[in-house]
């Protein structure tokens, strides 16, 4: 009884400890979620307020204008598949989903399908089935900064003017709401904006103006999904946690009551021996 006792106690110690990471990786995630959504609340409408000015720059073209090289098809035909994925895990749900997304996208793209990996979750799934990416992004946008979004952009956007690529398509996941997150799939590569007709007097002239608002547009766009993947994957590394710890002071509350029986029973028994052992002796 004794051993069955510390056995209870020596466990309901290392709960206690997990319990007490879990609860900090919880305070510490949800720390990283409040900093990412404040900084998704400056993002989405900046860049929504950049693909309203591409589109009236688009607009602005005549009909036999020779297009950016960004908004034309690539001159390779195989699509090529930007993963944004963890670097880290305990985060539930967030990189099987990602993978699995980006697994049927590249499925239904055909054999010829490429894969650009970012994080070392993405890698190392693809990894397990043969498939080398194009690229690694191992460790870049943790946490997302906007240097990382325009080193990782304007890699892709030379690999397809080169024509290692052609369609580059975005995984990644959009953040809802703490509780509610959702894949997102989007081209990056070519650009596709709505042209939206208009007069507007473009200075220098619109060849130029295009030149350096198109590779801004696809730097934002990037940097954009970034923060919403990022800002998803603290979420739902916050609510894997806090779960964690929910269930940890359970089953902290089940051992206690197991210990506290266990104990009464030993001391009980011990009592019992102690009588017995005088009672021996008063016999005697």
């Amino acid at each position: 009884m004794a051993q069955y006792v510390r056995a209870i106690k020596s466990r309901i110690s290392n709960i206690e400890d997990i319990a007490q990471i879990t609860s900090a990786m919880n305070a510490i995630a949800m720390t990283k979620v409040t900093r990412l959504k404040r900084k998704l609340s400056h993002v989405r409408p900046y860049f929504q307020d950049l693909e309203a000015f591409t589109r009236r720059l688009a607009g602005q073209q005549a009909a036999d204008a020779q297009p950016h090289p960004l908004m034309v098809a690539g001159r390779s035909d195989r699509t090529t598949f930007l993963v944004l994925n963890s670097d880290r895990g305990l985060c539930e749900r967030y990189k099987g989903e990602l993978n699995h997304a980006a697994e049927a996208e590249m499925a239904a793209a055909g054999p010829t399908a490429q894969l650009l990996a970012g994080g070392e979750k993405a890698r190392a799934y693809f990894a397990r089935r043969g498939v080398s990416p194009l690229r690694s992004y191992v460790g870049v946008y943790e946490p997302p900064t906007w240097d990382a979004a325009v080193r990782v952009a304007d890699e892709v956007m030379d690999l397809y003017m080169r024509g290692e690529v052609g369609r580059v398509r975005l995984v990644y996941m959009r953040f809802i709401s703490d509780l509610t997150q959702k894949i997102g799939i989007a081209d990056l590569l070519p650009v596709a904006v709505e042209p939206e007709p208009g007069d507007a007097f473009v200075e220098p002239d619109l060849t130029t103006a295009l030149a350096n608002t198109l590779p801004l547009y696809v730097r934002v766009k990037l940097y954009a999904a970034m923060v919403e993947t990022k800002t998803s994957e603290d979420a739902i590394r916050r609510q894997a946690m806090k779960s964690a710890t929910d269930n940890a002071e359970d089953l902290l509350e089940t051992l206690r009551r197991s210990y506290n029986r266990a104990r009464q029973q030993s001391i009980t028994r011990e009592i019992a021996d102690i009588l017995g052992g005088a009672e021996a002796l008063r016999a005697n």
